[in-house]
């Protein structure tokens, strides 16, 4: 400093000399410090230029400037002193000029005459110096090199010279040094240099105070505040406060819920410091499903959850800062999972329909059971409901077998609905059920039944042929042509004729025919077997027995036995005189090939000699004496006898009998005379045939013809005299009874005793006697004896006596029943 300020005066110094020489060609010169006050003498201009002191006033010395209306300096006319008027500031004058040439002029008047007045105003050391800015901001990157060069502002100082400033000065700190360097023109320039580098995380400004020296004495200084703002050079990248953030989130959170916040911070500031959150690698499920705030780093739940879909989801979340650093997080979101499933049912296989004779633990369904849901709330059994002969079996995982447990009969049960009821293990349980349909399938393992153990038909005979005589039913409760039916009679015989003559089967309704006409007489019942058999493979079949009851009609007319109506000779029986009332004197004997009712026989006398004399009896055919005989009576009696059933229609049949009334046939006039009123009775007993012919008619002639088949008539002569002929035993046809009902209870066996060629022989009745019991068939049946008994009508018996014995009626079983016919006893003597 000390060198600069003597270098400073010894220019000054020439410059006076210089200003000297130059006064001295004719201007004034002077040199003056600035700023002196007012009044301070500058020179003696009257003197310098050698003026008259005493004519200063009157040739109105004064003082102008030029190119200025200020007036710098100013004369004293009585001392000639130039003197400073105002305030001479250099700076303000001339600047950061080298010389600073105050140009005044003397004017004189009278004459006039001007002077040229220079001053030079020297600079003196007044102004400090000063930076334009009070602080000096500065910005400078953290990147920023060590030994980097900032250059700084300089200080202006108004002063020139050595007054103006000389150096700088930097405050101390870690980061920065000053360089200063002197310019052209004698500028000072100064720069920070970076020594150590900066770091605006660690420290984001420096704050330093630069000190400007100038050379006057005493120096002046200023100094100005450098604010060094260390600027951010993105050297740091987002930091997150995690790298893996992990959220549990319950399947059934509602949406817009909050799923986490995600955060990340940089070290660096402004732009570089701004971060944004965006997703990276995310699937797409997970972009629908959630949502990113790229301001706060919130994760929002966007879609419902589903765990079964999806049980968890990985974010990875990228941070971005203003220039493009970034940095990564992953989100591992795993999804709760609750019971919000229910068990699926799904049928893998149904063996349908099933055949009803399958084995035991056959299976016959394979049943799969899933649940979406996870842990306890995925576990599932499964059950079925009781009673029915299937189970569940568990197989292979959420595998269940359905097998049977007990026999199947699907004429019992032909169909199931199967209900599967699947329950979970959560948290309120779920469950489903499924209900599938399983058919069973017929197998032929059922006969066909009949409805009833027997049948019994009852038909009337005389039916028509291809009538209907009864249905049979079987039911087979199996299916289709294991089920269907058809009937057929197993081949018999029926009293050697083959059923299929007798009668006939639809084979699919079940409904009997009769193929002919059905004869009571001929046979009252038969059975035969009906087959049922259905269609099954093999055939199934059961029987049953038919029993067919033939009903009696009223078909055959009573036949009288006795006295025999074949001829044109007729039955004369003597009765003694002394018979007495209630004497049998004779019987008419007689059958009905009918059975029941219809053959229930009642006897009337229709027309008598004496209506007082004789009586029959109506269930018995006997005739008895009314009265006791007289002598008034007429000795011939006639009778005609009706025999009717009991048939609705009835029938009827009339003899005639001819009774005398005598002890010996010597009394009797020739027999040939004894047809006194034949004609008049054969009319009557035309007349009677003809009237029940007329109702009877259809049935007479069907009696006729079997008749004409079945009968054969013999005739024995009888040993008898004259005119009187005794007809032959009437062999009647074989006569069935139904209920046990018959015509006679025994066999009547009469001993006539006649004298060979006279007609006074004795005709002597004896008494009746019983030999023969009733067969256990109830049937009349012709035996050898009974037709050698019919042949032999005249026995010798007695040879001394020359009486012939007579047998008359049939020796025959006739089923009976005495209760039917009180009359009648077996063992009561006629005579």
């Amino acid at each position: 400093m000390e060198s600069i300020c003597v270098l400073s005066v010894l220019l000054n110094l020439c410059f006076c000399m210089f200003i000297m020489a130059n006064i001295a060609i004719g201007d004034v010169s002077y040199s003056l410090l600035e700023e002196m006050k007012r009044g301070a003498v500058i020179g003696n201009i009257a003197k310098d230029l050698g003026l008259n002191l005493n004519n200063l006033a009157a040739r109105k010395a004064r003082i102008d400037a030029e190119g200025t209306r200020r007036k710098y300096c100013d004369i004293n006319v009585n001392s000639g002193e130039l003197t400073v008027s105002e305030r001479i500031d250099r700076e303000g004058l001339c600047g950061k000029k080298p010389v600073c040439i105050l140009k005044q002029e003397l004017v004189l008047e009278n004459p006039l005459e001007s002077h040229r007045i220079n001053i030079n105003v020297q600079d003196v050391n007044d102004n400090s110096p000063v930076f334009k800015k009070e602080v000096i901001k500065l910005e400078i990157g953290e990147s920023a090199d060590k030994g980097s060069r900032f250059l700084l502002e300089e200080a202006h100082d108004a002063d020139i010279g050595t007054n103006s400033v000389q150096t700088y000065t930097l405050s101390r700190n870690e980061h920065f040094s000053l360089a200063v360097s002197s310019k052209t023109g004698g500028r000072i320039s100064c720069e920070l240099v970076l020594d150590e580098e900066l770091d605006r995380e660690l420290k984001n400004d420096v704050t330093l105070i630069l000190t400007a020296v100038d050379g006057g004495t005493p120096p002046r200084s200023g100094t100005v505040t450098i604010h060094v703002t260390v600027l951010d050079a993105n050297d740091n990248a987002p930091l997150f406060t995690k790298s893996v953030y992990k959220v549990s989130l319950p399947e059934n959170s509602p949406i817009d819920t909050l799923v986490a916040t995600v955060s990340a911070t940089d070290a660096d500031e402004g732009v570089n410091g701004e971060v944004l959150y965006e997703f990276s690698h995310v699937s797409e499920n997970g972009l629908t499903t959630f949502s990113l705030n790229p301001n706060s780093g919130q994760i929002l739940l966007a879609e419902s959850l589903d765990s079964e879909d999806e049980s968890s989801f990985e974010l990875q979340i990228q941070a971005t800062d203003g220039l493009g650093l970034v940095s990564f997080a992953t989100v591992i979101i795993e999804v709760l999972d609750i019971n919000d499933n229910s068990p699926v049912i799904i049928i893998k296989t149904l063996y349908s329909p099933v055949p009803e004779n399958v084995a035991l633990s056959t299976e016959v369904g394979i049943i799969n059971v899933q649940d979406r849901d996870s842990g306890y709330s995925g576990q599932v059994y499964c059950s079925i409901q009781q009673n029915i002969p299937f189970k569940l079996v568990p197989s292979i995982k959420n595998y269940y077998s359905l097998v049977t447990t007990g026999e199947l009969d699907r004429e019992l049960i032909s169909e199931y609905n199967i209900t599967i009821t699947a329950t979970d293990e959560g948290s309120p349980p779920l469950s489903s059920s499924k209900t599938i349909h399983l058919s069973v399938a017929d197998v032929n393992d059922n006969p066909p039944v009949f409805k009833e153990q027997f049948y019994s038909a009852h038909v009337k005979e005389n039916n028509k042929p291809g009538s209907s005589v009864c249905t049979v039913a079987a039911k087979d409760p199996d299916w289709r042509q294991n089920g269907t039916v058809v009937y057929s009679l197993l081949p018999s015989d029926v009293n050697g004729s083959q059923v299929s003559s007798l009668l006939s089967i639809n084979g699919d309704t079940g409904v009997i025919h009769a193929v002919r006409s059905f004869d009571y007489e001929q046979f009252k019942s038969f059975k035969v077997l009906v087959l049922a058999r259905d269609n099954g493979s093999p055939p199934l079949s059961s029987n049953v027995t038919v029993s067919v009851f033939i009903s009696d009609e009223n078909d055959n007319s009573p036949q009288i036995l006795y006295p025999s109506l074949e001829g044109k000779s007729f039955m004369t029986e003597m009765v003694p005189k002394a018979a007495q009332s209630g004497s049998l004197v004779s019987k008419v004997i007689a059958v009905d090939a009918d059975s029941g009712q219809n053959a229930w026989l009642s006897y009337h006398i229709i027309k008598t000699t004496d209506t007082g004399l004789f009586t029959i009896g109506e269930h018995s055919g006997e005739i008895r004496m009314k009265r006791d005989a007289s002598e008034s009576d007429n000795m011939k009696q006639n009778f005609v006898v009706s025999v009717k059933d009991n048939g609705e229609p009835a029938l009827s049949a009339t003899c005639s009998l001819y009774l005398l009334i005598s002890d010996n046939l010597a009394e009797v006039p020739e027999l040939k005379d004894m047809s006194y009123d034949e004609s008049s009775s054969k009319l009557t007993f035309y007349l009677i045939i003809a009237l029940v012919s007329v109702s009877t008619f259809f049935l007479t002639f069907i009696i006729i013809i079997l008749a004409v088949r079945f009968c054969h008539r013999r005739k024995p002569r009888l040993l008898f005299d004259g005119a009187v002929a005794i007809p032959s035993a009437y062999l009647p046809p074989n006569y069935a009874e139904v209920d046990g009902a018959g015509t006679l209870r025994s066999t009547y066996n009469y001993d006539a005793y006649l004298t060979t060629g006279s007609r006074t022989s004795d005709f002597k009745f004896v008494s009746t006697y019983n030999d023969v019991t009733l067969p256990a068939d109830l049937t009349l049946k012709k035996t050898p004896t009974f037709v050698a008994d019919l042949e032999a009508l005249c026995d010798v018996n007695d040879s001394k006596s020359g009486a012939v014995q007579l047998h008359f009626g049939p020796t025959a079983d006739v089923t009976g029943s005495t209760d039917r016919y009180p009359g009648v006893d077996g063992d009561e003597n006629l005579l």
